[in-house]
């Protein structure tokens, strides 16, 4: 066998990247195949890719984020081509990625090898994360509620003020998406909720919603939703979320669903969060 060879990631090796990406079913907007994300996680997180023979043959790539007491390291993507499975190259990845202990998570796919690798990394499936989609019409905004478009520096402050968290270079990435903006949703005269929507085609919805401490999460949610443009929208939404059943009532649907995988079930409370697959 060939050896495997992991290091990092350069702006050379996107179009190798963006190959392994495609090969896997990875071809949407903000996905591996896609410069703008790829460029986004080489300036903030580590990129690594596996190489064989010469020829990028896997990547993988982490986020760390501010959460609570210390970091936490988010595995973003793991990717290895197809012709290369079972080599022990997504596995030579991720103890680069993963070589240091700490608090760790990822949304794993269903794919049979996944969740095994992962595991034996130290994280453990807590929640589904759904990936839902319907129709922008069926919704209201509660009794109360409103929306309103704001930059992305003022979405990151609010999310910073709630969580301690610094998204400011997120946000401002994800409002370059297609159709990206940012909103603050409003109970009364206070900020409840602080979003940033976008994507292109069917992936347009929620990017990443944070609320307030004393917030409704499930009306948070809903009334960032029926302010969207267009006709369907997307969100995805921890299977415990408040919000779940009433998306289901109004028609909305189950796409697919990842699992979340982490060394603690409280770096997300499910009940409130509204991530990011990608990037949390």
């Amino acid at each position: 066998m060939t050896k495997i060879e992991v290091r990092t990631a350069a702006p050379d090796d996107l179009p190798g990247i963006a190959a392994v990406a495609l090969a896997n079913g990875q071809g949407e907007e903000w996905a591996g195949a896609d410069p703008a994300y790829m460029r986004h996680l080489l300036a903030h997180g580590t990129v690594v890719v596996g190489v064989s023979g010469g020829t990028v043959i896997g990547f993988g790539a982490t986020r760390e984020l501010a959460m609570g007491p210390g970091p936490v390291s988010m595995l973003c993507d793991l990717f290895v081509d197809l012709g290369a499975h079972g080599g022990g190259c997504g596995r030579a990845m991720l103890a680069e990625l993963w070589a240091a202990p700490g608090r760790r998570m990822t949304f794993s796919s269903l794919h049979s090898n996944a969740l095994p690798l992962y595991a034996g990394f130290g994280v453990d499936a807590w929640w589904p994360l759904l990936y839902l989609h319907g129709p922008v019409g069926a919704l209201a905004a509660p009794a109360g509620w409103r929306a309103a478009p704001a930059v992305p520096a003022e979405v990151a402050r609010m999310e910073l003020a709630w969580t301690g968290a610094d998204r400011a270079d997120d946000h401002l990435a994800w409002t370059r998406r297609p159709g990206g903006a940012g909103l603050l949703a409003w109970h009364g005269r206070e900020v409840m909720a602080a979003a940033t929507v976008g994507g292109a085609g069917g992936e347009y919805g929620v990017t990443h919603l944070a609320v307030a401490p004393s917030a409704d999460a499930a009306a948070a949610v809903l009334v960032v939703l029926a302010s969207l443009e267009g006709e369907t929208a997307r969100v995805c939404l921890p299977g415990p979320h408040p919000a779940v059943r009433a998306l289901l009532a109004a028609g909305w649907r189950l796409e697919e669903f990842d699992l979340f995988m982490a060394t603690d079930p409280g770096l997300l409370d499910p009940r409130r969060t509204v991530p990011s697959p990608a990037l949390a």
